[in-house]
């Protein structure tokens, strides 16, 4: 691993140093959005190279078999990248679902503070009705004999329907 390590140019071994988990540590959420973004370029560049090598080797040693063993390191630094990438994704979801945790407490906690209770000592309430009990309503339109009479009609409706 040391020896693939030293084939890798600096920039690329730069790269690599920011996924060791103190480095992480350090950053925050959209710090290591970034990150994890160029860790996926990295990546998806030498899987390329490795599959475009591979597929060339393949007319030229006559199967994929034979064609594996010249093209190790290339494979070698495709796995140390997706390594690296598995590194940082972890540490992103463990950042993420905390911060979600931490929106959802905040988003109960202003819930709870702003409760209403209806209002306070303008008269508008039930007498004798304290926060959280029920009031009695009384389902009325408007007079005792509208009442009966729609609730006569519903009821010829439905001796109609049950004559069918």
């Amino acid at each position: 691993m040391d020896d693939l390590l030293n084939a890798l140019n600096g920039q690329q071994r730069d790269l690599l140093r920011e996924t060791e988990p103190a480095r992480m540590d350090e950053l925050d959420e959209d710090q290591l959005i970034r990150l994890h973004s160029r860790i996926r370029r990295a990546r998806k560049k030498h899987q390329k190279n490795y599959r475009r090598q591979a597929s060339a080797g393949v007319v030229e040693h006559g199967g994929r078999g034979t064609s594996r063993p010249k093209n190790t390191r290339a494979a070698q630094r495709a796995e140390v990248f997706e390594d690296a990438l598995a590194r940082v994704s972890r540490r992103l979801e463990k950042l993420a679902s905390e911060a979600a945790e931490a929106l959802k407490q905040e988003r109960l906690a202003a819930a709870r503070a702003n409760r209403s209770t209806g209002p306070e000592g303008d008269g508008a309430t039930a007498p004798g009705v304290g926060p959280g009990e029920a009031r009695t309503h009384t389902t009325t339109t408007g007079g005792t004999k509208r009442d009966a009479s729609s609730q006569a009609q519903g009821a010829r409706r439905q001796a109609a329907r049950d004559g069918r």
